[in-house]
């Protein structure tokens, strides 16, 4: 029995002791275990580790670059930036969207269409993109976001930059404006995709746009330290981004503003240019709109009224708006009928009001004629039956080819303005390749006067002028400084130095030789053959407004500090019948989109003219009383602003 009960326990000892080998084997399996992953985290995986801890504790985040600004002639800004206060929210890093929704709309205070507007925007995004939940917060509501931070898990109070416009709707249709980055400029522009932030704002359109890559600057990147919560507790490292480039503009914010006054309840355009130099003083299309309305997204609502309104707001006139020139052609007409040697200046045409040419009546602006006119009356009282004659002894082929000279028919800006219309100065050739029709007689006489298939933009208009006023001698607009472009006086001394050689009787083959040898510097070159056919045209502007009789008589200036030389223009909108001529109606009498549109061009001071300038107001009637008055304000700021301007241009030259 001893036996046996001995044999048991010791069974049961063996059994217990190898349960405790096994159980001890495995602590210290485990136990080496534990080490071994304390080792491997502690020493061999150590820099992982505390990386991803420092992810955790540390942030980095790509701020918006500080876009360049926009400057005037003067210095001064028309276009900067200012703090915008924002909240961002990712949807992927948030456990419970509508939850976070609600709590940040009790915070903030919106209203159920906000809230529903976020919803269903986060729906149209992808859950990674970031959702901008306000992009303009105040202070204290960016304060209060800050503040209640540690409730709103996946929330980013963000402070980035806005557009600032200061001059609103004077600068809109020059500089265009910014909005929210599109899918289309992420794929259109490699330096935009590159950039992009949450929020970033891009040009749309006008130099905002043709500037973009040299405005848009690049990403300042920022390094802070988080608590549990993502609540920022201190700033790390800051590395700073470089602000985009400082466009100047040639133009001259005195005389914009002036210009917006002038056009107040007006449609219409102004524009102003340097003769010389080129540089664009002004140009104003009216109406216009605020471009800072874009910067938080336009309401549809405002978006849809600017796309309906009949004056067309949206609409660059300046640049982008084609229309008859009317009267205003007329100097051009001369000009090519004395180049190309058709008449002299004392040929005259008897005026009686009308004339009848293969069935059609073709009539003057004045009813009862002019009588006897000559060549220098015909343009200072604009007698349309005189230019009905010049224009059928001329013929369209050749003022075509004087026309795109003087710069119609072609773009200005069009390297600044994609949007900038060519126009159109006929001819027989175009007519056949575009409408494949002959071209009729009566064609060009109404071509002659600035009506039928030729059409023009205020800038080309006033370029035309500018061309002229200078001596006949081709410019090149700018509408921004350029630091290497020649001075007036160097410009100055170039034409002056061409005009000298035009003059010299040299041998024709000497000169052909020469020319062969050493091509001519088409820098400034004359559009003319003989000057003296352009200083008869300047002259019959000038008798034009400060002659009686001259369509532009009222709007003189005296004073020759001020004096200018003009033509009017009246564009018609639609074919006058024969009813209506007898009417003979007033203005206000007639419906608004039937009544003419209002032209007049200009340069001066007429001693020494150093500025053109184009006025056009729509439907407004006749140049001579809707365009010309408004002329005669602007011209006397311009000459005022002269000196300041100068006193610019000697300070670049001492700095050059």
């Amino acid at each position: 029995m001893i036996s046996g009960d001995s044999d048991s326990s010791f069974k049961k000892l063996n059994v217990i002791n190898r349960r405790m080998f096994i159980f001890s084997a495995a602590k210290a399996i485990v136990f080496f275990g534990i080490v071994g992953r304390l080792f491997s985290l502690q020493i061999n995986e150590n820099k992982k580790y505390l990386t991803l801890s420092d992810k955790n504790r540390l942030r980095e985040s790509r701020l918006p670059p500080i876009r360049g600004e926009f400057k005037d002639f003067f210095g001064k800004t028309v276009a900067g930036n200012f703090k915008v206060y924002q909240l961002h929210v990712v949807p992927e890093q948030v456990e419970n969207f509508r939850r976070l929704i609600i709590r940040i709309k009790t915070i903030l205070d919106l209203e159920n269409d906000d809230i529903k507007r976020l919803i269903k925007k986060k729906n149209k995004q992808k859950p990674w993109e970031t959702l901008v939940v306000s992009e303009n917060l105040s202070w204290e509501d960016f304060s209060k976001i800050n503040f209640y931070l540690h409730e709103l898990a996946g929330a980013k109070p963000v402070i980035t930059l806005g557009r600032s416009y200061p001059f609103k709707e004077n600068y809109t249709h020059i500089l265009g404006y910014v909005a929210q980055v599109s899918p289309k400029d992420l794929l259109s522009n490699e330096i935009i995709k590159q950039r992009n932030t949450p929020g970033l704002k891009v040009g749309k359109s006008g130099l905002e746009k043709t500037f973009e890559n040299k405005l848009i600057g690049t990403n300042s990147v920022q390094r802070y330290e988080v608590n549990a919560y993502g609540k920022k507790i201190k700033q790390i490292d800051f590395i700073s981004g470089e602000k985009g480039k400082t466009i100047h503009l040639t133009i001259d914010t005195e005389i914009q503003n002036y210009t917006t006054e002038l056009l107040k309840d007006k449609a219409g355009s102004i524009c102003v240019m340097d003769i010389f130099t080129g540089e664009i003083l002004a140009m104003n299309s009216s109406p216009s709109f605020d471009p800072n309305i874009f910067l938080y997204g336009m309401d549809e609502k405002k978006w849809k009224e600017l796309q309906k309104d009949n004056l067309k707001p949206l609409l660059n006139k300046t640049i982008s708006g084609l229309y008859s020139p009317g009267s205003t052609i007329k100097p051009i007409v001369a000009l090519s009928a004395l180049e190309n040697d058709l008449v002299r200046t004392n040929m005259n045409v008897k005026c009686e009001g009308k004339i009848e040419m293969y069935g059609h009546t073709y009539h003057c602006w004045k009813k009862k004629g002019h009588g006897n006119v000559s060549l220098k009356n015909a343009i200072k009282q604009s007698c349309d039956i005189y230019f009905y004659e010049l224009a059928r002894i001329l013929g369209v082929d050749r003022l075509n080819i004087t026309a795109n000279k003087f710069g119609l028919g072609q773009k200005v800006l069009g390297d600044f303005y994609p949007n900038e219309k060519k126009g159109l100065v006929p001819s027989t050739k175009w007519k056949k390749e575009n409408l494949d029709e002959n071209w009729y007689l009566g064609e060009t006489f109404i071509t002659g006067i600035g009506q039928g298939y030729i059409q023009s933009n205020p800038l080309q208009l006033c370029l035309m002028t500018a061309q002229l006023a200078n001596g006949g001698h081709k410019i090149y607009p700018k509408i921004v400084v350029d630091k290497n472009q020649l001075t007036y006086e160097q410009i100055k001394q170039k034409i002056d130095k061409q005009i000298t050689e035009s003059k010299k009787e040299d041998n024709f083959l000497i000169k052909s030789t020469e020319e062969f040898l050493k091509p001519k510097v088409n820098d400034y070159a004359p559009l003319y053959r003989n000057q003296e056919n352009v200083k008869f045209v300047l002259d019959a502007m000038f008798r034009s407004t400060n002659e009686v009789m001259g369509t532009s008589y009222g709007s003189r200036i005296d004073d020759p500090k001020y004096q200018f030389a003009g033509k009017t223009g009246t564009s018609q909108v639609k074919r006058i019948t024969e009813e209506e001529r007898e009417l003979d109606l007033d203005l206000e009498q007639i419906p608004y989109k039937q009544r003419d549109h209002a032209w007049f061009v200009a340069f001066g001071p007429y001693k020494k003219p150093r500025y053109a300038m184009t006025v056009l107001v729509e439907h407004g009637g006749s140049g001579s009383k809707a365009a010309a008055p408004l002329a005669k304000k602007l011209f006397k700021l311009i000459i005022d602003r002269h000196e300041e301007r100068e006193k610019i241009n000697r300070k670049e030259m001492i700095k050059a």
